[in-house]
């Protein structure tokens, strides 16, 4: 809803200025867990929105599933790794397999270009020798400029048939993503004053009923113009400029 591919929707950046100017916080809450908090911020900034201190990302979210002092198996990019550092963790990265499967408390899987067969086995073994399985996403599609991708829940899924275990899921719309967001936001956090928006009834949407509070669908990504939904949204738009006019102007 803010950008694709790098590149900023058309009005998405002045309809983040606007919501701000007229005293609201924009946080940015995503189910990429690929890249670290820093790298979101600074793309954010590329593009011309300053996001320090409000970007949460679903790798962030697994941080609270994990306990100091564990070993984590990283079957993901760095904000996975990061993640397990917040949680003062050790991060596995899995190239040397020895002993990986009899010594590893939790896998954590996201999105991940490198991930193979390879990592798939190592996976597999800690998962079924009893360590936790934990997916960042289940989202099953990534949006690119050239169409859908295999997102992270392709490779969760993968994991999951393979050790036969359910993973527990941080990102959205799932209760990890929302304590996250409440330790964010602090007394801030009030259903009735939150807004979700996204661009998917079944994250965006089902996290907005998760926090108790309403949703806005902007129809320039998963969602396209004209397609039914299973619940209707509080607000319904183009893309985010018409959202953010729309909360703006009703004072919402």
């Amino acid at each position: 809803m803010i950008w694709l591919g790098g590149e900023a929707i058309p009005g998405s950046v002045e309809a983040v200025e606007r919501l701000r100017r007229s005293g609201r916080r924009v946080v940015f809450v995503t189910n990429s867990s690929a890249f670290t908090i820093a790298e979101h911020t600074a793309s954010l900034a590329a593009i011309g929105i300053d996001a320090t201190g409000d970007v949460l990302s679903s790798a962030s979210a697994a941080a609270e599933l994990v306990e100091p002092g564990e070993r984590v198996l990283a079957c993901g990019g760095g904000g996975v790794v990061e993640a397990i550092e917040v949680a003062r963790a050790t991060a596995i990265a899995g190239d040397d397999d020895a002993g990986v499967a009899a010594g590893v408390d939790a896998v954590i899987v996201g999105f991940h270009r490198d991930f193979d067969y390879h990592r798939l086995t190592l996976a597999t073994g800690a998962v079924r020798a009893g360590a936790r399985l934990i997916a960042t996403n289940r989202d099953p599609l990534f949006p690119t400029p050239t169409g859908p991708i295999p997102g992270g829940g392709a490779i969760v899924a993968a994991v999951a048939t393979a050790s036969g275990t359910e993973p527990v899921t941080a990102g959205k719309p799932f209760p990890p993503m929302a304590r996250a967001l409440h330790a964010l936001l602090g007394d801030t956090a009030v259903p009735a004053s939150l807004v979700v928006v996204g661009d998917q009834v079944s994250t965006d949407g089902q996290f907005a009923a998760e926090l108790g509070c309403r949703f806005a669908l902007v129809r320039t990504g998963n969602t396209p113009p004209g397609v039914r939904v299973e619940f209707e949204p509080a607000f319904d738009g183009a893309d985010l400029a018409e959202i953010s006019e729309t909360i703006v102007t009703a004072q919402t």
